[in-house]
């Protein structure tokens, strides 16, 4: 099978853009017709530092449960943070998943029985998550970074991403739920 090519403008440009991940409500998500995601940790649900989720984490993972909603732990970090992350969760969680490659994102929705139709990915940068569900031509929800590094490559990498989030606002009238 051939893999379809896609613009810069479609892989880089968010689908919908939210101020926190728990503005992602369920019913948001049922809408439409989301019903797993494969949710990054850092900087998306936690800073880098958090080692563990709160309570505001774990309660709107129940939410998610309680809708019907899968979920699982996608994150480019290591396997020690992300396990430990994941410890009060008990999702099914993948460290060093390579985003934006696909293989541990196809496996994932394999592994919830979901596909590139019905699954969303939640992340805060571009040209990981977002590229990563475009890739496969699925849904990505982007949040702004809790807490930024600070390193030459992460101000790099949030520089080339600025032109995709203002094409975002230009489409979406400047909406971030």
């Amino acid at each position: 099978m051939k893999k379809k090519k896609h613009s810069l403008n479609y892989l880089l440009t968010p689908d919908y853009m939210f101020e926190t991940f728990d503005a992602i409500t369920p019913s948001f998500l049922r809408g439409l017709g989301i019903r797993a995601l494969l949710i990054d940790i850092d900087n998306t649900l936690a800073p880098y530092e958090q080692p563990e989720p709160d309570d505001r984490i774990i309660n709107w993972f129940d939410a998610l449960k309680a809708a019907g909603i899968s979920a699982s732990l996608i994150s480019n970090n290591h396997p020690p943070r992300v396990e430990l992350f994941n410890k009060k969760l008990g999702l099914d969680a993948y460290a060093e998943s390579g985003k934006p490659k696909s293989r541990t994102l196809i496996y994932a929705m394999k592994k919830m029985g979901s596909d590139e139709t019905n699954t969303a990915v939640i992340g805060d940068q571009l040209l990981t998550d977002a590229l990563a569900a475009h890739n496969l031509g699925m849904i990505a929800l982007i949040v702004p970074p809790i807490k930024d590094k600070t390193t030459l490559f992460f101000k790099f990498k949030r520089r080339l991403e600025k032109p995709y989030i203002k094409k975002y606002r230009k489409k979406k009238g400047d909406n971030i739920k």
